[in-house]
C-alpha cells in the first residue's frame, strides 16, 4: 500500500501526466534503448515507430496514478500486462532497469517540477507496482511449467489464405510431443528473427479449438498506412513462411477466454481479423455443446476480407442454433446477399436474446468495440456479461 506521505504527491501527478505522459515516456524509451540496446528484441519496433508503445505506456502510467485506490479496476488491466509479459518472456531483472529509466525521464521533462518528494513517490509507486506484476508473473511461470523465455519449435503443417490479407498458419511440435493445452481466446507469441539481427515476437491469438494435436495462428498482413508502417513480422510471416517451415513460438496465455463449455447461450461479436479468438470459441463449442444456441455475428470490409467463412459454414453444418450474421461496410444495400448484411455492424439487426443473463464477448477495433460496449449497455447488458480482447493503449481507454 503506497505511504500517506507519497499519496498527495501522486494524486497531484494526474493533471501533470495528462499533460507530459506522452513527452515523458518518449523520453524514456530513448533513454532506455541507448543504455540497453539488447530491449529492442523484447518490445515492439513497429509500435516503436508508430508511436503506440510510447502512448501504451504514457496511458499505463496515468491509468495507475489515476486509479491508485482502485484496485478492482486497475486488476483486470494487471492481469492482461501479466500475460503478455509472460508471453514475451519479461522476468523480475527488468523492471529496475525500467524504473531507473522512468523516474529519469520524468527528471528529464518536468525539470525543477521534479522535486525530489515527487520522485520518491513516484519510486515508491513504481515498486510496488513491479512487484505486483514480478508475483504474478512468477505464478502464471510456474502453473505453465516454463521458464521466462522458453520459446518451442513447431513445424508449419498447412498455410491457408483465409482471405485477402489473413493467413492461417498451422503449427505441430517438432519433438512429436502433443501440443500444449489452451483456452478458446488464448494466443501465443511467435519469434522471428528479422534483418540486423533484431529479434521481434509478436502474438497471434489461436484460431481453432483446443485438440492436443496442433496449434493453429491467422494473421493479418499488415500494410503501411499513411502513419504506421507495415507489419515488419506479418509481412515476413506472410512473405517467407510455408509448409516445412519452423517456427519458435511461446506456450499460450491471456485471459480473454470465452465461455466455451457450459450449456447457456453465448454472444460473439467481432470486426476485421478479431474474428480470430472467436473462431477457436465456436469450433470448440461445435464439438463439445453443438446444441448451445450461439450468435455469431461479424463485421468486415467486404467479401475478399472476410476470414474463416469455411469454418463458419462447417459450425453451421453442425449447429442448428448458431445465429450467424455477417455486415460488409462496403457492400451497399441493392448489392447485399442472404449471406451478409451492408454497413457497419448494427445491434438492432442481430437476434434478439436474454440480456440480462446472456455473456457478450467481443474482438476488434477499439472503435467497433466502443461502439458496440454502448449500444450493448444502452441495450440493457450488464457490463458484467461484457468481455473484449485488447491489447496495447487500447486496454485502458476506460481508465484515462
Amino acid at each position: 500500500m503506497l505511504s500517506a506521505a507519497s499519496r498527495p504527491y501522486i494524486d497531484a501527478s494526474v493533471p501533470v501526466l495528462r499533460e507530459h505522459g506522452l513527452a515523458i515516456t518518449q523520453a524514456f524509451y530513448k533513454n532506455l534503448f541507448i543504455s540497453h540496446p539488447q530491449l529492442h528484441n523484447i518490445f515492439n519496433a513497429g509500435n516503436q515507430a508508430n508511436g503506440a508503445q510510447q502512448q501504451s505506456l504514457a496511458s499505463a502510467v496515468f491509468a495507475y496514478a489515476a486509479n491508485i485506490d482502485n484496485p478492482s479496476a486497475l486488476a483486470p488491466v494487471i492481469s492482461r500486462i501479466v500475460h503478455k509479459h509472460v508471453s514475451l518472456g519479461v522476468t523480475a531483472a527488468h523492471y529496475p532497469i525500467v524504473g531507473e529509466h522512468l523516474l529519469g525521464a520524468i527528471k528529464q521533462v518536468l525539470g525543477d517540477a521534479a522535486t525530489p518528494e515527487l520522485i520518491a513517490a513516484w519510486a515508491e509507486a513504481y515498486g510496488i507496482l513491479a512487484q505486483a506484476l514480478i508475483d504474478e508473473e512468477s505464478r502464471l511461470y510456474a502453473a505453465a511449467g516454463v521458464n521466462p523465455g522458453d520459446l518451442f519449435e513447431m513445424n508449419v503443417t498447412a498455410v491457408e489464405q483465409e482471405s485477402a490479407q489473413v493467413k492461417s498458419f498451422t503449427l505441430v511440435p517438432k519433438d512429436g510431443s502433443t501440443t500444449p493445452a489452451f483456452r478458446p481466446g488464448q494466443y501465443v507469441s511467435v519469434a522471428v528473427h528479422l534483418s540486423h539481427g533484431l529479434r521481434q515476437l509478436r502474438q497471434y491469438s489461436l484460431s481453432d479449438a483446443p485438440d492436443h494435436r496442433h496449434l493453429r495462428i491467422s494473421v493479418k498482413r499488415e500494410v503501411a498506412g499513411k502513419e504506421t508502417p507495415a507489419g515488419m513480422v506479418s509481412n515476413w510471416l506472410h512473405d517467407h513462411v510455408q509448409v516445412g517451415s519452423v517456427l519458435s513460438v511461446s506456450k499460450p496465455f491471456g485471459d480473454f477466454t470465452p465461455d466455451t463449455d457450459s450449456e447457456e447461450p453465448i454472444v460473439l461479436l467481432s470486426a476485421g481479423v478479431g474474428i480470430t479468438p472467436m473462431i477457436s470459441a465456436l469450433n470448440r463449442i461445435a464439438y463439445v455443446a453443438p446444441q448451445r444456441r450461439v450468435i455469431f455475428a461479424h463485421a468486415a470490409r467486404n467479401a475478399s476480407h472476410h476470414p474463416h467463412r469455411a469454418d463458419i459454414a462447417k459450425a453451421a453444418a453442425l449447429m442448428p442454433n448458431l445465429q450467424s450474421v455477417t455486415f460488409y461496410e462496403e457492400e451497399a444495400a441493392e448489392q447485399s446477399s442472404a449471406h451478409a448484411l451492408p454497413g457497419r455492424m448494427q445491434l438492432k439487426k442481430l437476434p434478439q436474446w436474454d440480456v440480462a443473463n446472456t455473456k457478450v464477448y467481443m474482438c476488434g477495433p477499439l472503435p467497433f468495440m466502443q461502439t458496440q460496449w454502448a449500444d450493448l449497455v444502452a441495450s440493457g447488458v450488464p457490463v458484467k456479461n461484457l468481455h473484449r480482447e485488447v491489447f496495447g493503449p487500447d486496454m485502458l481507454d476506460h481508465l484515462i
